[in-house]
């Protein structure tokens, strides 16, 4: 895949803090979308990366995840799934229409707009190296944390 250079970009980050992809340029690093948090699709997506997270600190790439939900909601649901990595609020829509994860889905029979399921791994310099879209959810988490062992450290790395 041909990388793609991006845009810098800050949203509201759970802790207290704000998350600027600036502050990380010279590492690699995930960001995972999802549609809404504590819902089964997301809990167990979530607890994947949470389960692998010292794979990926170990690799050198920091995991972060990103809905629309509001901060509030995001505390709980980082406290009680116990996750190691902070979830990025995008209430405003504006890094989900940055990386176009933004779609109109059919839920139950009803056209609704929401994110779809995507996942991108940061490079060095804030471009994307690699990207997944339409995720499913199994085995997701490790799909990701193999190439980003391979991006950090060449081929080798991810055997």
């Amino acid at each position: 895949m041909p990388v793609k250079p991006f845009a810098d970009f800050e949203v509201p980050s759970t802790g207290n803090q704000r998350f600027a992809s600036a502050a990380f340029r010279g590492h690699h690093y995930v960001i995972y979308f999802y549609p809404k948090d504590a819902t089964p699709g997301c809990t167990v997506e979530g607890a994947q990366f949470r389960d692998l997270h010292d794979e990926f600190r170990k690799a050198g790439v920091m995991v972060f995840g990103v809905s629309r939900d509001s901060l509030a909601s995001h505390e709980k649901f980082k406290a009680n799934m116990q996750f190691p990595f902070d979830l990025l609020s995008d209430s405003n829509e504006k890094i989900c229409k940055l990386f176009d994860v933004i779609k109109e889905k059919n839920m139950y029979g009803r056209k609704v707009i929401g994110i779809v399921r995507s996942t991108f791994l940061m490079g060095r310099n804030n471009e994307i190296v690699e990207e997944w879209r339409g995720v499913k959810v199994d085995g997701h988490a490790a799909a990701v944390l193999a190439a980003a062992k391979r991006a950090v450290s060449g081929p080798e790395a991810a055997k």
